[in-house]
């Protein structure tokens, strides 16, 4: 029976009660029977009133989530271009060098004016203060990326302005473009130009300048043919064989050969590497062939919260091309007309510690040392190192200042030596 009838007969009970009273059971049962059925109808009315008010809020909800805008899709990584997704980036970048050297001075349209190349310093010259604005390691960066099979493939490009020969500091200071690294990769595997297989990027320690502590550093890009397999890397890299007495030559037929194997975990990440070379010279009519080989540690530790360590240590015999921006050479023909390989050895340590919310103090030292034959000229390089502190901290979102300080000295066989003392203030914006 629903409200209203109860309600009814209620009333209708109530009149009959009233009217026949003195003919019915006592007035006090009369009235309990009545209260009893007011109590009644009361609790199916709060009943009746719950359900209305549920019904309203499942209502006011339904529109409240229709109503409501819908949440923003994810930003997109990139544009898409067809099939592909392409992405844009790079840095743009300020530095500012105050050098001096002790023992002459280096070319104004030279590259070692806009970042430290340990093999260039100056000897035996007079001593020379300069200051240098460039923002040639300015760089930028296009890939793009595809569905292909199971996978995909993806293409990368990225340019600089360093080294342009292009340019002058007369008016303009227009700079040409130079081709940095341009690679395809699918699956595992990876053919064109990049970092060498032999050198771990990680290692590479921060600075307000463009590269640092290259001395003992592995640095070469060039190009190859890499597999990756889990924790295994195998490459065959672009030959070439600088020498002390014959020049560069380039007359390899073996490609460089580079076999690496990479341990990552939460502590940072380790890479161990072997390489195996031709080194060849073609002179003349004349052919000489000796064997190279490096090997190489290197890696990237982490060190309390957010400290951390960078190194490298490398040694062989004619690596001279990949250790210190090529400031040693990797072979030499001897008095017997004999090709003999080089042996070098060096490394870099640097240790990163941040500061405050975005600041971080890099310090660190890096050397080579070349073992020449005693019959190589005296003035060829014996060693080079250096060493260095920066402060850098990230005044905006992805822009960073830094200035810097480094002194590297360079020795020659002849026990002569010369110095670069080096200060630099930089601002990059990474987009």
């Amino acid at each position: 029976m629903n409200c209203l009838k109860k309600l009814l007969f209620l009333s209708a009970a109530g009149l009959a009660l009233t009217g026949a009273a003195h003919a019915q059971a006592p007035l006090e049962d009369r009235l309990a029977v009545l209260e009893a059925m007011v109590a009644e109808l009361k609790a199916e009315l709060a009943s009746e009133r719950a359900k209305g008010d549920a019904d309203i809020v499942r209502i006011e909800t339904q529109m409240a989530a229709t109503s409501a805008p819908a949440a923003p899709p994810p930003q997109a990584d990139g544009f898409r271009v067809g099939d592909a997704t392409v992405k844009i980036g790079g840095i743009i970048d300020l530095d500012a060098h105050v050098t001096h050297l002790d023992g002459g001075a280096i070319a104004s349209n030279s590259i070692a004016r806009d970042f430290y190349i340990p093999g260039s310093t100056p000897i035996g010259g007079e001593s020379t203060t300069f200051t240098d604005f460039t923002a040639e390691s300015t760089r930028f960066f296009i890939s793009a990326s595809q569905p292909a099979g199971e996978g995909s493939v993806t293409g990368y490009l990225e340019m600089d302005f360093l080294g342009s020969a292009q340019g002058n500091e007369l008016v303009t200071n227009s700079y040409s473009p130079r081709m940095r690294r341009a690679f395809v990769t699918y699956g595992n595997w990876l053919a064109g130009q990049e970092w060498s297989t032999f050198q771990n990027t990680s290692a590479i320690p921060e600075s307000a300048s463009f590269l640092i502590l290259s001395d003992g550093m592995i640095f070469v890009r060039q190009p190859q043919i890499r597999y990756t397999h889990g924790n295994w890397q195998v490459a065959i890299e672009n030959p070439n064989t600088p020498t002390i007495t014959s020049g560069n030559q380039d007359a390899n037929t073996l490609p460089d050969a580079v076999v690496r194997y990479n341990w990552k975990g939460d502590y940072g990440n380790v890479s161990l590497a072997g390489l195996a070379r031709q080194l060849r010279v073609d002179e003349a009519g004349v052919t000489e062939e000796a064997f190279g080989y490096g090997l190489s540690v290197s890696g990237l530790l982490k060190v309390g919260a957010r400290d951390d360590i960078r190194f490298n240590v490398v040694g062989g015999e004619g690596v001279g091309r990949y250790v210190g921006l090529a400031a040693g050479r990797e072979a030499v023909l001897s008095p017997a007309g004999e090709l003999e390989a080089i042996p070098a050895f060096g490394g870099l340590i640097a240790w990163r510690h941040p500061f405050g919310k975005t600041a971080r103090l890099n310090i660190g030292y890096s050397g080579l040392f070349l073992d020449n034959p005693s019959y190589v000229p005296a003035a060829r390089t014996a060693s080079v190192q250096s060493a260095y502190a920066a402060v850098l901290w990230d005044v905006a979102p992805k822009v960073t200042l830094g200035v810097e300080a480094m002194h590297g000295i360079r020795e020659e066989e002849s026990g002569a030596d010369g110095s670069i003392s080096r200060f630099t203030f930089s601002t990059k914006y990474a987009f």
